[in-house]
């Protein structure tokens, strides 16, 4: 009498990369021996990683993921356990049970389909939103336009750039707000700006 061998469904579906997908992290290594990996998350806000059931994985860039070979195109996969450990986030994709496979995804690229995210709190948003947004002051002096966002600890700094004329030539400048209340009266998504009590020579 024989035993019907074990499953070994490959955990990844090749899939085409959602249309509004936005990249949060990526795999650094295994953690374990039961198939789970460690993330570095690209901001410090991780609620759409938690909250989301699925994800989209794209390989590595090539300076990233020499040899790479676990698979070649978008995929998606489902999530079956992510949490907080001491020193960052781990998570364990479904049909994930050893450290070999855990370690072939070294440098893998985690998206979320900006739908997907669950709602922000009022008067919260998501990093991903705010990239991009023209910043003004109150007199309508342009400030720089959002590039990134830069975790302090419990608060972000809104990181600008702007443009400014040095010896007779244009020059790429960069300029920090703090990402509070204090010093932003308002945030409009559609309008893609945000009002700073902020002055240039700040």
């Amino acid at each position: 009498m024989s035993t019907a061998p074990a499953s070994t469904a490959s955990p990844f579906q090749p899939s085409s990369l959602p249309d509004d997908a936005v990249e949060l992290g990526r795999f650094t290594d295994a953690w374990g021996i039961k198939g789970w990996v460690r993330i570095q998350p690209h901001s410090a806000d991780t609620r759409a990683l938690f909250e989301s059931s699925e994800w989209f994985l794209l390989p590595p860039e090539a300076r990233f993921g020499k040899g790479f070979s676990a698979f070649s195109g978008p995929v998606r996969v489902a999530v079956a356990d992510i949490k907080v450990h001491a020193d960052g986030i781990v998570a364990r994709l479904e049909g994930s049970n050893d450290r070999n496979l855990a370690e072939s995804l070294k440098g893998v690229r985690i998206h979320v389909a900006r739908s997907a995210f669950p709602p922000a709190e009022e008067g919260e948003y998501y990093w991903v939103d705010l990239i991009g947004l023209e910043v003004v002051n109150r007199e309508g002096v342009h400030l720089g336009v959002v590039r990134d966002l830069l975790p302090t600890g419990p608060t972000s700094v809104l990181v600008m750039e702007y443009t400014e004329h040095v010896d007779g030539a244009d020059k790429t400048a960069e300029r920090m707000i703090p990402f509070v209340a204090a010093y932003i009266d308002d945030v409009d998504l559609k309008a893609r700006r945000i009002i700073a009590d902020w002055q240039t020579d700040y």
